[in-house]
C-alpha cells in the first residue's frame, strides 16, 4: 500500500466518527501521466479507472488518452479526451477545495469542469500556447445518511430518495468531476476539505442538480457565478414540495449540518399548488405561509440566513407576446412572507417573467428542454440565464454572500438577455428521455 493511500484511508476513519465540518488537513493530489508522478502526488494513467478499493480513478466510458511534452513531472504532461470524461475521488461528506491544473507546454487548450451531478464549476478556462494555469472552486460532497434519531422518536436515519436518484453522482461516496470542451486538459487535481459558508437550495425540479441532459436548472449552474470561498449545496430535487421535502428527511438533512452564517434559499410553488396533489397541496393565503415559515424559523434557529426564491415562470403566452402567470397567488404569498419576516426575498418570477418576454414567443422555447417542448424545465441556456438572475437578486438585496460573487460574474439584466446563439458550454454526455418529476 502506497503511502498516499495509507494516508487517504487514515483520514476516512478518522473522519467517519466525526461531523462533516471537523475536517483535517489532508489533501487527496493526482498527476495525470504517463511519467513518475510528481513528489506528493498519485500517479493517474489512461488506465486507472475508478474502483472501491483504490479509491480514485477515472469512471467507465472515459476515452482519455495521456500526452506527454517532457519537462517537470508535474507540467510535462496532461490528459485529455475528443470528449467528456469523469474522474472521482473517494471523499467522505463535506466541502472540498478543488484546484486544477490545466494547460498544454506545446499548445492551447480550453476546459469547462462540472461536478458531481453536472454542476458547472468553471466555464471555458482557456491558456495561451504554453501556458498553464491553475483554478480552484468549491464541491460540496454529501450522503443519504442522518444521525439515527432516538429509540421510539419518529423520523429516520437516512434521506428518503426516490428511485430516480439511485446511481447518482449526487448521493455516491465519491467527488466526480466531468471535463470537457474543445480541447479539456488536466495535468493535476488537488482535493482538500475545506469550512467555507454554505448556501443550500431547497425546492424543486427547477432548481435541482439534474443528473441527465437535456435538463438543467439555475441551481446547477450557480456554483460558477462564486469565487472558491463558498459552497452551493443543491439538495433541491424533482418534483418536490415543501410538505414532501419535510416527510422525505431531505429538510433534516440540510438542518442536521446548517451552521451560523449559512444561507438557506427556499423555492417552492410549482408542485405546491396542485390540487390533484392533495397530501402535498398547501393553499397559497394560509398553509403554504404556514410552511415557509417552518423553513425559515427552522434556519433562523440555527443562526443561518433563510432567503426566499419565487418561483420562475413556465413559459406561456399571451396573444400579446406577454408570460400568462400560472403561479396563481404564490409569488405574492412569498413576497408577504418575506415582508413580515424581515428576510431577503429573490423575485425570480419577476426575473423570469421580463427574460421570457424579452426573448419572445419564437425565441424563449430556446431556453427550455426538449427543444422548448418542455414549457416548464429549461435547458442548460435557460438554467444558465435564471442562475445570472439569482446573482443578481442576490445583489439586489444586499446580502453579504454578494461579496463571494466570482469576479467575472459580470451584472444581469434579464431585459437583455444573453445570445442563446452564442452559449456554448459543453453538454454532458449523460442524457436521458425520462421527464422531470411536476411541471
Amino acid at each position: 500500500m502506497t503511502m498516499m493511500l495509507r494516508a487517504w484511508l487514515a483520514t476516512i476513519l478518522l473522519l467517519g466518527a466525526t461531523t462533516a465540518r471537523a475536517q483535517t488537513a489532508v489533501q487527496w493530489k493526482f498527476d495525470f501521466g504517463d511519467g513518475p508522478a510528481a513528489p506528493g502526488y498519485t500517479a493517474v494513467g489512461a488506465a486507472t479507472f475508478y474502483d472501491a478499493s483504490r479509491g480514485y480513478g477515472f469512471e467507465p466510458g472515459a476515452t482519455a488518452h495521456l500526452e506527454h511534452r517532457g519537462g517537470s513531472a508535474l507540467d510535462g504532461d496532461f490528459v485529455t479526451a475528443a470528449r467528456p470524461f469523469l474522474f472521482s475521488a473517494s471523499v467522505p461528506e463535506g466541502n472540498y477545495r478543488v484546484t486544477v491544473t490545466l494547460g498544454d507546454p506545446q499548445g492551447t487548450s480550453e476546459t469547462t469542469v462540472k461536478a458531481e451531478s453536472r454542476r458547472l464549476m468553471l466555464e471555458a478556462v482557456t491558456t495561451s500556447r504554453g501556458a498553464r494555469v491553475t483554478r480552484s472552486f468549491i464541491v460540496n460532497v454529501r450522503r443519504r445518511a442522518l444521525t439515527p434519531p432516538p429509540a421510539n422518536a419518529p423520523g429516520g436515519s437516512a434521506v428518503r430518495t426516490n428511485d430516480r436518484e439511485v446511481g447518482s453522482y449526487t448521493w455516491d461516496d465519491k467527488l466526480t468531476l466531468e471535463f470537457s470542451g474543445p480541447a479539456p486538459k488536466l495535468a493535476a487535481l488537488t482535493i482538500e476539505p475545506v469550512e467555507v459558508p454554505t448556501v443550500y437550495l431547497a425546492g424543486d425540479s427547477t432548481v435541482t442538480d439534474h443528473r441527465w441532459e437535456p435538463t438543467a436548472s439555475w441551481g446547477q449552474m450557480l456554483p460558477r457565478f462564486f469565487a472558491p470561498q463558498v459552497a452551493i449545496a443543491n439538495h433541491a430535487e424533482s418534483g418536490e414540495t415543501l410538505k414532501s421535502f419535510l416527510s422525505e428527511l431531505r429538510l433534516a438533512k440540510i438542518l442536521e449540518t446548517l451552521h451560523a452564517g449559512d444561507y438557506l434559499f427556499i423555492q417552492f410553488a410549482h408542485n405546491d399548488q396542485k390540487k390533484q396533489w392533495p397530501q402535498t397541496y398547501v393553499d397559497a393565503a394560509t398553509t403554504y405561509r404556514a410552511y415557509l415559515r417552518v423553513y425559515i424559523e427552522e434556519a433562523k434557529r440555527r443562526g443561518a440566513i433563510p432567503v426566499l426564491v419565487t418561483s420562475p415562470q413556465r413559459r406561456n403566452f399571451d396573444a400579446r407576446g406577454h408570460i400568462v402567470n400560472t403561479l396563481e397567488g404564490y409569488p405574492d404569498a412569498a413576497r408577504a412572507v418575506a415582508r413580515e419576516e424581515g428576510i431577503a426575498l429573490i423575485d425570480l418570477t419577476a426575473m423570469s417573467t421580463t427574460l421570457y418576454e424579452a426573448l419572445g414567443p419564437e425565441r424563449a422555447p430556446l431556453a427550455f428542454a426538449e427543444h422548448g417542448a418542455d414549457h416548464t424545465h429549461n435547458d442548460n441556456y435557460g438554467a444558465y440565464e435564471l442562475a445570472r438572475c439569482i446573482v443578481e437578486g442576490i445583489r439586489r438585496a444586499k446580502l453579504p454572500l454578494a461579496q463571494f460573487i466570482a469576479d467575472d460574474a459580470g451584472h444581469f439584466d434579464p431585459a437583455q438577455p444573453d445570445d442563446p446563439g452564442a452559449f456554448d458550454v459543453p453538454a454532458s454526455l449523460a442524457h436521458s428521455d425520462i421527464k422531470p418529476r411536476g411541471n
